[in-house]
Parts: structure tokens; sequence; C-alpha cells
């Protein structure tokens, strides 16, 4: 019980942090700028339901495409780790995580007469580090037990609603958090992030290097 507890706040927390609703709010309000309220929900509705479905088709069929490439999961757990440890150091330093998404695509999204899949759903809300975050959330739960398996979808779908919820409502907490704030947020945030992506490596290394940790070669 107390294992399943562990790794539910470690799906929800991950996914959250990751998915990061409210940087995700900051860019979807400079993309909608010019657009009035009703094509503003609809944009937000969208992107949340496109980015649910690529992040639930991941969290299903994330490890046979590792398989596929013949991947193993000690390997894509490094190199998650890695990635969310990039995205963290991006937050630290209050910065836009490119693996989030680059300056020339929020350019172009802002003339794009259908900015909901891209640039919002992907790269902004399911990045690269989502999606790793998922396919190796989603590889432990199998070792556990059918409600581990169970909370990564619900935890992948909790991250979409509050960005969803954030994007619906930005006007509101556009108005009410400054800059000042965001980065205080996005920092405490980044730290987190870096302690949740070296977790990961650490239990890559031990997995793919048992020896190092004294376990049989």
């Amino acid at each position: 019980m107390v294992d399943l507890l562990s790794f539910a706040l470690l799906s929800f927390s991950s996914l959250i942090i990751v998915v990061n609703p409210l940087a995700a709010t900051l860019i979807f309000v400079s993309l909608t700028g010019t657009m009035d309220g009703a094509t503003k929900l609809k944009v937000a509705r969208d992107a949340s339901r496109f980015a649910l479905v690529v992040l639930l088709i991941f969290t299903v069929a994330g490890g046979w495409i590792l398989q596929l490439f013949g991947i193993s999961i000690e390997a894509f757990r490094i190199a998650g780790g890695l990635l969310l440890f990039g995205i963290g150091m991006d937050m630290v330093y209050a910065k836009t995580s490119r693996t989030k998404m680059t300056a020339t695509e929020k350019y172009e999204g802002q003339d794009a007469d259908d900015i909901a899949v891209m640039p919002l759903a992907i790269p902004m809300i399911t990045g690269p580090g989502a999606i790793a975050s998922v396919i190796v959330l989603m590889n432990e739960a199998m070792s556990m037990s059918i409600a581990a398996i169970a909370i990564v979808p619900l935890a992948a779908g909790a991250a979409v609603g509050l960005t969803c919820y954030m994007m619906q409502h930005s006007d509101i907490i556009v108005r009410r958090i400054g800059q000042r704030e965001f980065r205080a947020v996005n920092r405490l945030m980044g730290m987190l992030l870096i302690a949740i992506a070296v977790q990961f490596i650490l239990i890559g290394i031990r997995a793919a290097f048992p020896v190092l940790t004294g376990g049989p070669a």
C-alpha cells in the first residue's frame, strides 16, 4: 500500500511538473492574444484533447515502440532522466525549455490558422519529457499491480486536465500572476523535476549495471 501511494505521488507530481500547466498557459496567452473568448476556449479544448490522446497512446504502446526499435527500458529510463534533468535546469533558470517549444515554433504558431495541435498540444503540453515520463512510469507500474497501471493514465489525464483548466481561465491567471511569481514557482518546480530526473537515472543505472550496487553481474 505504501509503495502504491509513493508511486501515485511520483506519477502525478512528475507529469504535472514536466507538462508545466503554468508555462503552457503563458504560451497560450501569447499565441491567442488576438482571438475572441469563444475561439480561445475552443483552442484550449482542442489542444488538450489532442495532447491527451498522444500521451495515452505512448502510455499504452510506449513499451512496444521501444521493443520495435530494440531499445531497453533501462537505456530509455536513463535517457529520459537526462532529458528531464535538462528541462528542470531550464525551469530553474526561468527559461522555456527548447525540448518543449523553440522560438521558431512559437513564431510560426502565431500566424497559423490552427495552433491547437502545433505548437500547443505538441510540443508544449505533450513534449518529449512527458512522453518519456509516461513510458518509464508505465513500465514500472507493470511490475507492481493493476492499480499502479491505472494510476499512470489517470496522472496523465490530471496533468492535461489541469493545463486545460488553466488555459480556459488564462485571463484571470495572467492578471494575478506576474513574471516574478512565475519565475519563483518555475524554479521550485524545476528543482523537484531535477530530483525526479536523478531518481530516474539512478534506477536505470542500477537496473543496467547491477554489479555497481553489489548485485549479480
